[in-house]
């Protein structure tokens, strides 16, 4: 597991009507501020990634799809520098994942249909705090692909 990096459980509350799906509340360990909440939706196969934030802390939950969410870290006096990390996130891992700044991450959707990514910031986003590359940028030492294992 990446340095600083959090997975947290997060609560289904089931019933023959449907389901409460919990992410963050303001007594959470977890939560830092409320900067802004914002939806991303991506199609089976595509990637979105890869970026890093250098003020901001992501708080990613996938409340509806499927994505393989992957970190890299190369902060220069991390514990975990040069390190890899995927987490498959969705209603079957429904699970709060915290990414501290200056930690690149990416996703790419999976299964059949749209995915969407719930993303609680602990600040409001801007652009000059965040910095992208293509996600088959060899600099980050990941491939995409489908790993039959």
């Amino acid at each position: 597991m990446i340095e600083g990096v959090k997975i947290t459980p997060l609560r289904q509350i089931l019933d023959e009507r449907g389901k409460i799906m919990h992410m963050m509340r303001c007594d959470s360990d977890i939560f830092q501020g409320f900067g802004e909440i914002y939806f991303s939706c991506v199609y089976p196969g595509a990637i979105k990634g890869w970026h890093i934030h250098t003020e901001m802390t992501l708080n990613y939950a996938v409340p509806h799809g499927h994505i393989k969410f992957v970190l890299y870290d190369d902060r220069p006096d991390s514990s975990t520098k040069g390190e890899l990390q995927e987490v498959f996130m969705g209603p079957d891992n429904y699970c709060l994942v915290t990414v501290p700044k200056l930690v690149w991450n990416g996703f790419k959707g999976f299964g059949d249909e749209m995915a969407i990514v719930a993303n609680c910031t602990d600040i409001p986003h801007s652009p000059n705090e965040i910095q992208r590359k293509d996600p088959f940028d060899t600099s980050i030492p990941y491939d995409w692909s489908i790993k039959h294992r």
